[in-house]
């Protein structure tokens, strides 16, 4: 899979490995997913363009060069939502769109509920977040809204994700690049990936 990238890094398997364990609590929980996703972000934006100004530092002129993309983050609600600080630490600039899906416990599809884009978002490069991408579901509807959208750049940003998940995403979608710190063989009977880190929702939110 040409576009599909698990970030081999050190620091990535000691913090999902702590993001795995059942007694990480939701503060150091949300400490973890928010480093992971800067870690994952450096990665995910190495290829964005730039360009050479000339600025002027304090003992003389020089040419230089300054990021050339619009980015905008896109994290799918409510675990999304847990990512967006770690970006942002990296692209401050960046505009934030937001994508709301809730699973249908029957039949697993992603039902769309709210979905909220800057307006000139076709005019950016659009990088969605979400903690974890299990029968990819939600991240095929989210990509299909994004391209309805004109976007021509999408990447995805996912700590951990299923084999069957980016299986069914590459299949439709070959052209978005997809970032993340790790994959699970399995899902269970509810599509959770197994053995995973849990519901990243409810962890971040202490719900249940």
């Amino acid at each position: 899979m040409k576009n599909f990238f698990i970030i081999d890094h050190p620091l990535l398997h000691h913090k999902l490995s702590l993001l795995r364990d059942k007694r990480t609590l939701t503060k150091e929980f949300r400490e973890l997913v928010s480093e992971i996703s800067t870690l994952l972000c450096y990665e995910a934006t190495r290829d964005l363009n730039l360009k050479e100004v000339e600025i002027e530092t304090p003992l003389s002129i020089c040419k230089t060069k300054f990021i050339n993309n619009k980015i905008a983050f896109i994290p799918i609600l409510r675990a999304g939502l847990g990512m967006v600080d770690g970006c942002l630490n990296l692209l401050p600039s960046a505009k934030i769109g937001h994508l709301g899906f809730y699973r249908d416990h029957k039949t697993l599809n992603p039902v769309e509920y709210y979905a909220k884009l800057p307006m000139d978002i076709s005019q950016r490069d659009g990088i969605i977040l979400d903690p974890i991408i299990a029968t990819g579901g939600s991240m095929l509807k989210a990509i299909s809204l994004l391209k309805e959208k004109n976007i021509k750049n999408i990447k995805i940003i996912s700590i951990l994700c299923s084999r069957e998940g980016i299986e069914n995403i590459t299949k439709k979608h070959d052209d978005v690049k997809i970032y993340t710190a790790g994959v699970d063989d399995r899902l269970d009977k509810n599509g959770y990936i197994m053995p995973g880190i849990g519901d990243a929702g409810d962890r971040i939110f202490y719900t249940k």
